[in-house]
């Protein structure tokens, strides 16, 4: 286990700040909104390991920086495929979501703007917080003739009920934040100014239960979450790799 002076300074892409065991975690590329790519696909699942492993931490926040929650995509990371690359991705993307659902503490999310790219980062917090600037889609996967693979067929239906989730991933179909409330993905939609002052308050309220309440409460909400990414996220994933070369290598 590594201490908070340790990991704290640990991920480029990661700025944190923790007062009386709330982390707050800001997203962001050179101090601007996150540029996602294989700096962060790499770095965050490693990140959510050390927080959930630190017995100090007692309330995470999740945000992002600037504008954008995540919306913007370097796509050189994802070069020509071949089977070391793929297995990196895989093993990068599994260890993404798995290790955020394994922070044993309540997680606040505060979806400062457009979440397009990587959405379920945020909708897999306890309790969601948007902008009135935030809206959500799945941009990068099937549009962009991607299988959506990585976890999102999962969440979306299970967030939206399973036949407009399907449809939400087929169509490239976006909310803005108030539809958002609406559908019940996210709890408290807010003007940009008040959105992280707003978790900070419901972070301090929740603080304030024993530290033994605040992990049991959180890993009684996520079991079923976990089961269902265990026994279905790598299949996903293998069907991404898969469908991510356009032809079948020669013999």
């Amino acid at each position: 286990m590594r201490h908070f002076d340790e990991y704290s300074q640990a991920y480029p892409h990661v700025r944190m700040r923790r007062e009386d065991g709330i982390l707050e975690l800001a997203l962001h590329s050179e101090g601007g909104s996150l540029l996602w790519g294989s700096g962060p696909h790499t770095e965050l699942g490693h990140c959510f390991a050390d927080i959930g492993a630190d017995p100090d931490n007692r309330i995470v926040i999740l945000t992002g920086t600037g504008d954008e929650f995540i919306a913007r995509l370097d796509r050189s990371w994802v070069r020509e495929m071949t089977p070391e690359l793929w297995r990196e991705i895989y093993a990068h993307g599994r260890r993404l979501l798995m290790n955020l659902l394994e922070i044993e503490v309540p997680m606040v999310a505060a979806v400062n703007g457009p979440a397009t790219v990587h959405a379920e980062l945020a909708l897999l917090c306890d309790i969601v917080l948007a902008s009135e600037t935030a809206t959500f889609k799945d941009a990068p996967h099937f549009r962009y003739g991607t299988v959506p693979g990585d976890g999102v067929h999962l969440l979306w239906p299970l967030l939206l009920g399973m036949n407009r989730g399907r449809h939400f991933l087929l169509t490239g179909k976006k909310f803005d934040a108030h539809e958002a409330e609406r559908l019940g993905l996210v709890a408290e939609v807010l003007p940009p100014k008040e959105l992280l002052d707003r978790a900070w308050d419901i972070a301090r309220d929740l603080a304030q239960r024993p530290a033994i309440t605040l992990r049991y409460t959180r890993l009684a909400m996520t079991q079923i979450l976990k089961q269902v990414f265990q026994q279905n996220l790598s299949y996903g994933l293998a069907l991404e790799g898969l469908g991510a070369w356009n032809e079948w290598p020669s013999e």
